[in-house]
């Protein structure tokens, strides 16, 4: 028997050479893979990459064909003509740069100018401000003597005036078959540019030229991949398009990945290079160039961990096959050792079954007291439930009394004077008064089914039911208190149902009690508020219930949840609203937490299990 129970045999020497082995080969293995293994994962990255490009080049694409006809319908405007015709006529300039100012906040552009044949601008929708465009010339711009000629001018460059950076869009004035003039229209890029930085990816946009005038990046506006030729830098000064002095060089070095795709490694400042995978498409209309890119760094470390993956699975063939044939050795020799074990063994287990056995029958007996325990213990929670919401009626119960006395004083009124209306044959007014008798009858009709569905005992399993449908309700059933306390409902119900596990009716009633609470809290408060939240989380849903009271003092923060544990006057309650919610919330395989909120008052916190999708729809069915 000591042979049988002795510690297993130390690692026999011949493990050592194997397991250099193991660790040689599964070294060559990493070394030959990490190449194809990081080349698939830049690809897969690179395939995100230009989903992302075909998303935000149909972005600019709309953008641009959006703008586009604006000029010309501008251009049709007689006055503008007319205006051409005589530049000295001020009202009519006036007139002209209120309604262009107008245009402009209209279709949502920065600026919408009216120019002569010399570039000179004599209305613009920027008359009012201090950099106006009135009176300054852009003969020098491209869109200008593009739409001189008889065609749409297009032109992206920042504002010699504004400076900001826009796209120009241009059309001719025509007067009688004849160009007396050019219509321009400005949209600023700094929405894209918003857009682009709340996404994961690094946008910019380039021109002819290789410039980057619009990114993700505001540090890499003006840049250019390549060093600028002369001719490039005298078209830009031609037209004004960019400072000179602020277009510098990005040093970029690309290299090709797959079909459409490239590696660009970008220097910093700080003499770094980020590395990406990038996709390139051309928006021809515009001469822009849209590139995406992702980092590299996360598909280099998913081949490092693949890597990892590929060397210990190695590591562990080699060493499993020695560990094997290292056992199987010694496995003759065992087996005759556990033979002469056995017979010690069945004669030790022939002993211990016995003793199994009458331990086995005591621990059946203390089985079936726990589950009658068990069974006692729910019972007592469900009649604790039942007293709490009677309770809560309760103590709504004056003011129900007002809520229906009300409204039966109400029909008794309307009932004595459609009697004499009938008396006087004056029907339509009796069909009135018997209409608000209805009215009457489906309000008190409404507040007494949410009180007796309130009321019941649940007979209903754990399940999935609507978070948002339970909170409805329970608003229902608190409608008389909360008029009662005059307090204020904070609450926007979500779009769409919120599926929870839980049982209807029981979670009712502990919405039912935090609200109770809420009021509890702020008996002595002006201006009462009860705040509800709805907020999702990874696999669950939170209810935030916030008040405006006191809070919650230090020594109660720890025994709140315990049974009647109450800050109540005497008579006020029993303690056990929270204590029987903290149990149904546990049932459900939720939390049920509580804090003081930092701008004053509680916040209990009510978080249970998102429900299922094929379970909510199941239920959504029945």
């Amino acid at each position: 028997m000591s042979d049988a129970l002795a510690p297993p045999p130390a690692a026999s020497p011949r493990l050592i050479p194997a397991l250099a082995v193991a660790v040689l080969l599964s070294g060559l293995v990493a070394v030959a893979a990490f190449p194809r293994i990081e080349r698939y994962f830049l690809t897969e990255a690179a395939e995100r990459a230009a989903a992302t490009l075909s998303l935000t080049v149909e972005g600019l694409n709309g953008a641009l064909r959006r703008y586009a006809p604006l000029p010309a319908l501008v251009a049709e405007r007689p006055d503008l003509a007319a205006l051409l015709r005589q530049p000295e006529n001020t009202a009519l300039q006036a007139r002209i740069n209120e309604d262009l100012r107008q245009t402009a906040y209209a279709i949502g552009a920065s600026d919408v100018y009216l120019m002569d044949i010399s570039g000179l601008t004599l209305a613009a929708s920027s008359y009012r401000k201090t950099l106006s465009f009135v009176g300054r010339s852009f003969s020098y711009r491209p869109y200008f003597t593009q739409a001189l000629d008889g065609g749409l001018g297009r032109y992206f460059a920042l504002g010699t005036t504004s400076g900001e950076r826009g796209y120009f869009y241009a059309a001719p004035v025509e007067d009688n078959a004849r160009i007396t003039g050019v219509v321009a229209v400005k949209f600023t890029v700094d929405g894209f540019e918003e857009t682009w930085r709340a996404g994961p990816a690094t946008v910019l946009v380039r021109d002819l030229q290789g410039v980057v005038f619009m990114s993700s990046r505001p540090d890499w506006h003006f840049r250019a991949l390549a060093p600028l030729t002369d001719a490039a830098r005298a078209r830009i000064e031609a037209a004004r398009q960019y400072p000179l002095s602020e277009v510098t060089h990005l040093p970029t070095e690309i290299t090709p990945l797959s079909e459409g795709a490239e590696l660009w490694s970008i220097a910093t400042p700080r003499g770094e290079a980020e590395s990406y995978v990038a996709r390139t498409a051309r928006i021809s209309d515009a001469g822009w160039d849209v590139t995406i890119l992702l980092p590299t760094a996360p598909a280099r470390q998913q081949a490092l961990q693949m890597m990892a993956i590929a060397m210990l699975l190695t590591l562990l063939l080699v060493m499993a096959a020695a560990i094997y044939q290292q056992r199987r050795a010694r496995l003759l020799e065992r087996m005759e050792t556990q033979r002469a074990a056995q017979a010690e063994l069945e004669a030790r287990v022939t002993q211990r079954t016995a003793d199994l056995n009458l331990a086995n029958r005591q621990l059946q007996q203390e089985v079936v007291e726990r589950r009658q325990t068990e069974q006692r213990l729910r019972k007592t929670q469900a009649e604790l439930v039942q007293a709490g919401k009677l309770a809560a009626l309760g103590q709504m119960s004056a003011a129900l009394s007002h809520e229906f006395n009300q409204p039966l004083a109400a029909v008794k009124s309307y009932a004595e004077n459609a009697m004499t209306f009938l008396d006087r044959d004056r029907v339509p007014e009796a069909r009135e008064n018997v209409t608000r008798i209805s009215a009457m009858t489906d309000r008190m009709a409404s507040i007494s089914k949410h009180l007796r569905n309130f009321a019941r005992r649940p007979q209903e399993e754990v399940g999935a039911v609507r978070l948002d449908a339970v909170i409805e309700d329970a608003l229902s059933v608190m409608q008389v208190r909360l008029k009662q306390t005059g307090a204020a409902v904070d609450y926007t119900p979500p779009e769409g149902p919120v599926w929870v596990r839980g049982g209807h009716v029981r979670l009712q009633q502990v919405v039912v009690n935090l609200l109770s609470n809420a009021l509890d809290a702020m008996t002595h408060t002006p201006a009462p508020r009860v705040t509800l939240r709805i907020i999702a989380r990874d696999g669950a849903h939170m209810l935030e219930v916030r008040d405006i009271g006191p809070g919650i003092a230090p020594e109660a923060a720890e025994t709140m949840f315990d049974p009647f544990f109450t800050t109540k006057a005497p008579g006020g309650g029993l303690g056990l609203g929270l204590s029987i919610s903290y149990n149904i919330v546990r049932d459900f395989d939720g939390t049920l937490e509580a804090e003081n909120a930092p701008g004053g008052g509680a916040v209990f916190r009510l978080v249970l299990p998102a429900a299922a999708a094929s379970r909510a729809a199941g239920t959504a069915a029945g």
